[in-house]
């Protein structure tokens, strides 16, 4: 198996650089595991696509606005920092640009709240710097994204996000934060579109993984199980690992709204049944792969050579899944995170 294998030619106008509202109204290519043909509906259509007793699992992570723009104090030099995770009680891990002019004790006033200022405390053997706030010392980091933080949109949109994208970037459900890129899947639910599951008899779970920054690293290595894989946080509640497992031994199907619901709960059955847990994991899921808790997957349509395409190649074989793409490039389908939608079973 090689990296060049998941590798396709996508044209650069089929990439959503902006959502389609409503959320639900998004195309939705059906695509069967054991062959068949490819069916193209609209996101509202899924109910007809579950039966009573299946259950949806959601990741209900929030994204952090975690882009945010200050000045170096004195010189005035422009620095953006990307936060990633809280480090301690007080310090935050963050990606600075540009770094070399960043050293321990530098200090930096937000740009548009010059009141605002932030310290570099530590530097990493990474390179991220470890950031805590300065001035005034009531306030967090955490409120300072939210007062002039931007949303962390990826890096293929090729534009500035606007104040829409912090709506447009989170799902309807988002409750925990601490992602900073959407788990794009759940991005074409909306309220209305739930209760209609509900009504139609479909459980509905939540987990929390935190979508990293890894998620973008592309694959480098010729052989893709060399590629070192980014660690993620997430947390299964006891009332989510009861529900998915009453549902799997009532004989319902289990429904990964993503592929980070797929890891997480992968990742436990790889550790033993599926219970009450918080922890990190770096699992990477090639082709071939025996998945013990999945029976169908929502998802987007991913970047050539990434480990997220890499994942639903495992999920329904990778000639099958490229054959998908393929189709929906033919047919004009709109790509990655603010684009359409799978049904993978």
């Amino acid at each position: 198996m090689r990296t060049e294998d998941f590798r396709y030619e996508l044209p650069d106008g089929l990439i959503a650089r902006q959502p389609v509202l409503p959320r639900d109204s998004c195309r939705l290519m059906t695509v069967p595991h054991r062959g068949g043909p490819f069916r193209h509906l609209r996101f509202t259509d899924l109910p007809g696509l579950l039966q009573a007793g299946d259950r949806l699992v959601f990741n209900d992570t929030r994204v952090l606005p975690a882009r945010v723009f200050t000045r170096k104090k004195g010189s005035g030099a422009r620095i953006e920092l990307f936060f990633l995770e809280a480090a301690d009680d007080v310090s935050w891990k963050a990606l600075v640009r540009p770094g070399r002019r960043v050293h321990n004790g530098t200090v930096l006033s937000v740009e548009d709240r010059p009141d605002l200022e932030l310290e570099i405390t530590g530097i990493l053997p990474g390179g991220e710097r470890l950031i805590a706030v300065k001035e005034p010392r009531t306030m967090t980091i955490p409120e300072i994204m939210e007062l002039s933080g931007h949303v962390p949109l990826p890096h293929y949109i090729h534009r500035d996000d606007v104040s829409s994208d912090r709506l447009d970037y989170q799902t309807v459900y988002a409750s925990v934060p601490g992602a900073v890129a959407a788990p794009t899947a759940g991005l074409h639910f909306t309220a209305s579109l739930m209760e209609r599951l509900r009504n139609s008899g479909i459980g509905l779970s939540y987990i929390t993984l935190h979508v990293g920054i890894g998620t973008f690293r592309p694959v480098k290595t010729e052989n893709p199980a060399d590629h070192e894989m980014h660690e993620e946080r997430y947390c299964v509640s006891a009332e989510a690992a009861r529900e998915i497992t009453d549902t799997r031994k009532a004989g319902g199907r289990i429904i990964a709204v993503g592929t980070t619901v797929v890891r997480v709960l992968e990742h436990c059955h790889l550790h033993g049944k599926l219970t009450a847990h918080t922890g990190s994991t770096r699992i990477m899921i090639l082709p071939p792969y025996r998945f013990g808790m999945v029976d169908g997957l929502i998802t987007n349509f991913h970047l050539p050579e990434s480990t997220l395409l890499m994942l639903v190649s495992a999920f329904c074989g990778r000639e099958r899944i490229l054959q998908a793409y393929n189709e929906a490039i033919v047919r004009s389908y709109r790509f990655y995170s603010y684009g359409d939608a799978m049904f993978l079973f």
